[in-house]
This record gives structure tokens, C-alpha cells and sequence, in this order.
């Protein structure tokens, strides 16, 4: 491993301060957007940018900018992740992208004498989605992809409101935020793809396709012990099928389609009553659009058999769609040199899971990064990424981004 520098030794000790805000018992975190843990770590992390000449201000739905305005008038370079989580999870998604955007920025500062575009440090509120549906809120209004008030609006499942938070947390801006000319993440793999290739750095280059469903079953309430079995309508049933037929989907495709039902709202929730509704969320990910036309043809006919078969009715609501979705080739090659020209082994690579910069590269060019995740876990108390990996993102995500400061895809 190479010698860590002063400047490593005080990324990795600001990662543990970092990774002690909602930190879990089991060596994850928990800090659900604008959760206790979420806003305490926000607070951690406007003083570090403030610390290092940073002005730090929150936009209309809570998303954290450190503004470095060296080129008055010009627009930003955005660089950064989220650092909220899912209940209980690892340390590395998305908190990993904030804080190396954050250092990326602290060691560029000196080099931005003939620069023609300010930086930005940005921390996505509610890009996981666990507490507030749906994912990548922040970035996606933002980018005009969700309206502001329906953001603002959104109830957690206690019914309190993502403007409530904010508010409490005087973290409710009133801007639109700085305005982007360039935009660069970098993320862990949450896959195990670059471990198994000994690759350092993932120069992604598309989104997998996927078609996200929210699926209501209906049936009837009845008594869980004295209704007789052949007059039951059981919504639950219905759902439970439905649920290992998406594995079967899966199974059925060998690695190239993903499927899972992620959400599960039995009603009445009973131990003696028969459900009589049940909602859920089903997505199928896949790395080739034909294969997801297809499983969606195969969905829908199964959809209509389940009903038949459990005696229940099933609407199925197409919520979010998307085909394989490319970054812009121009900055697969930028990350590409800048890696190669650290001396650091590089290859292209897809996403499977949705990131901010997905929405972000629909408006300017965009550069998403990964580095390896230790046997691909992730949202999971057990994910990890080595310091040593951790710093050669570091490092690329640097290069990175002092080339788009200089105008390199603009």
C-alpha cells in the first residue's frame, strides 16, 4: 500500500467521526433522511466545510452545498453523494461520496488560479428513500424531475412531513441551488464485479434499465381461524405469491434481470384477522432491454393468474421506467485519463442501483465513479471498502474534478 499522506490521515480520521452519527451496534448506521442522526451529521459536516472557507447554504428541499467561489459569476462544478441511509446499514453508501467530494475540494483549492468554474460540495437530501418515498428526492427536484411541493408534502409513515423536518432542522432554503455546468459522484461498487477483477477504479458508463411497480392486492377481510378455506379471499396470499414468482422472474433470466419486493403494508395487520389488502413495491432491474420488455409481458400474465388463483384483485401501477441509460462517453474518458494517469487499473462499468447523478447527467456532463465493495455487500451493516481503495478513489475523484474546474467538458 502506498504511504498514507497527512492529508489521507485526515480524510480517513474525518471518515470515523462521520461514520459515529447514527453509528449501529453492529458497525453500520442509521440516519434516515432528516432523522436526529441525519441532521446531526448535516450540522458535523456544514462546520467542516465552513472550517476550510466553504459557504455553506441549503436549497428549497434540504439539499447541503460548500460553495468555493473562485470565478465570480461562473457556474459550479457539483460534486458529491448523500449521506443519509437506510435503517440499518453500512458506513460507505453515499457518505463515502460526500466526504471525497468535501477533500477533493479542501486539496484543490490551491490549484484554481486559471479556473473557469467554481465548485460546489453537495450532500443530497433523501436519496435513499427509506423514510420519505421516493429515492433521489433531492436531486430530483433539483433537476425538474419531481415538483417541489410534492416533495415538500411527502409523509413519513408517522405522517410527519419532509417540510416539517427541514424546517425543524432551519435546514428549509429558500434558493434553487448553485447552478451546475458539471456534475462528478463517486460511490461504492455495492457489487462485487471490480473485486473479482482486481480493478481500482469503475469509470461507469450507463444505468441498468428497470420498471418499479407499486402493487395494491385486495381481498376480504374475514376470521383467521372460523372462515372456512374455500370461502377465503386473502390478500396476503395473493402478495406471497406474487413475491416468489418475482424470484422465479429472476431465475428465469440467469443473472442478467434483477427482481425484489422491497416494501410489504399488510392491512389489518392482524394475528386473527384474514388481510384483506396489501401493498407492495416490486422493481426488475435489468442489463438488456429486450430481457425487460419480456419480464414485464411475463409479470403482467402472471398478475392475472395470481388474481384467478387467490381469488383477490390486483392493480399493478407502473411508478418509475427507464431503458439503459448512458453517462456521456466524453466524461467516461476524462475519468478514464485521470485514472491511467494515476497509475491506477480502470474499466467501464454499469450501475445497477439508481444514483443522484443519474438525474444530474440529464442536465450536464456527468462523471460517476466506483471503487470496489468487499464481496459486493451493501445496504447492510457489513458493507466495506478497504482505506486503501477508499484512497485511490479519493485521489481519481481529485483529478477529476480540478479537470472539469478547468473547463474540461464544458
Amino acid at each position: 500500500m502506498t504511504e498514507i499522506t497527512e492529508a489521507d490521515g485526515r480524510f480517513l480520521a474525518d471518515f470515523e467521526t462521520m461514520s459515529a452519527f447514527g453509528a449501529t451496534e453492529r458497525g453500520g448506521v442509521d440516519r434516515q433522511a432528516g432523522s436526529a442522526p441525519d441532521v446531526e451529521q448535516r450540522r458535523w459536516m456544514q462546520q467542516l466545510l465552513e472550517s476550510h472557507g466553504l459557504r455553506v447554504e441549503y436549497d428549497q428541499i434540504g439539499n447541503q452545498f460548500g460553495l468555493l467561489e473562485t470565478v465570480p459569476g461562473a457556474p459550479f462544478v457539483l460534486v458529491g453523494s448523500h449521506m443519509d441511509s437506510q435503517p440499518t446499514a453500512g458506513r460507505f453508501d453515499g457518505a463515502y461520496g460526500v466526504l471525497a467530494a468535501a477533500h477533493a475540494v479542501f486539496r484543490l483549492r490551491e490549484q484554481l488560479a486559471d479556473a473557469k468554474l467554481n465548485l460546489a460540495v453537495v450532500n443530497w437530501f433523501n436519496e435513499e428513500g427509506s423514510r420519505f418515498v421516493p429515492s433521489m428526492m433531492g436531486s430530483s427536484v433539483y433537476t425538474g424531475v419531481l415538483p417541489l411541493q410534492t416533495a415538500l408534502d411527502t409523509r413519513d409513515p408517522a405522517g410527519v412531513t419532509v417540510r416539517e423536518v427541514l424546517a425543524d432542522a432551519d435546514m428549509l432554503g429558500e434558493s434553487t441551488g448553485p447552478k451546475a455546468a458539471a456534475c462528478a459522484e463517486i460511490h461504492i461498487e455495492q457489487g462485487r464485479l471490480m473485486e473479482s477483477a482486481g480493478t481500482q477504479i469503475g469509470l461507469v458508463s450507463a444505468s441498468w434499465a428497470a420498471s418499479k411497480y407499486a402493487v395494491t392486492v385486495t381481498g376480504e377481510q374475514a376470521h383467521s381461524g372460523a372462515t372456512v378455506m374455500a370461502d377465503r379471499r386473502d390478500a396476503l396470499l395473493g402478495a406471497s405469491m406474487l413475491v416468489v414468482y418475482a424470484r422465479e422472474l429472476a431465475s428465469r433470466f440467469d443473472g442478467v434481470l434483477h427482481t425484489a419486493v422491497g416494501k410489504l403494508d399488510v392491512y389489518p395487520n392482524s394475528p386473527v384477522i384474514v388481510p384483506s389488502e396489501v401493498k407492495l413495491l416490486l422493481d426488475l432491474r435489468c442489463s438488456d432491454e429486450a430481457v425487460l420488455a419480456q419480464a414485464n409481458e411475463l409479470l403482467r400474465a402472471k398478475i392475472d393468474e395470481i388474481s384467478a388463483d387467490a381469488r383477490v384483485e390486483i392493480t399493478s401501477e407502473l411508478s418509475h421506467e427507464w431503458g439503459i441509460n448512458p453517462y456521456q462517453p466524453e466524461g467516461v474518458e476524462l475519468a478514464r485519463a485521470a485514472a491511467t494517469d494515476l497509475g491506477l487499473s480502470n474499466d467501464e462499468i454499469l450501475t445497477v442501483a439508481g444514483h443522484d447523478s443519474i438525474n444530474m447527467k440529464e442536465i450536464v456532463p456527468t462523471v460517476m465513479l466506483f471503487v470496489p465493495s468487499v464481496e459486493g455487500i451493501s445496504h447492510n451493516e457489513g458493507e466495506f471498502t478497504s482505506e486503501a481503495d477508499m484512497l485511490a478513489g479519493l485521489a481519481t475523484l481529485t483529478e477529476v474534478v480540478r479537470r472539469l474546474a478547468h473547463g474540461s467538458l464544458s
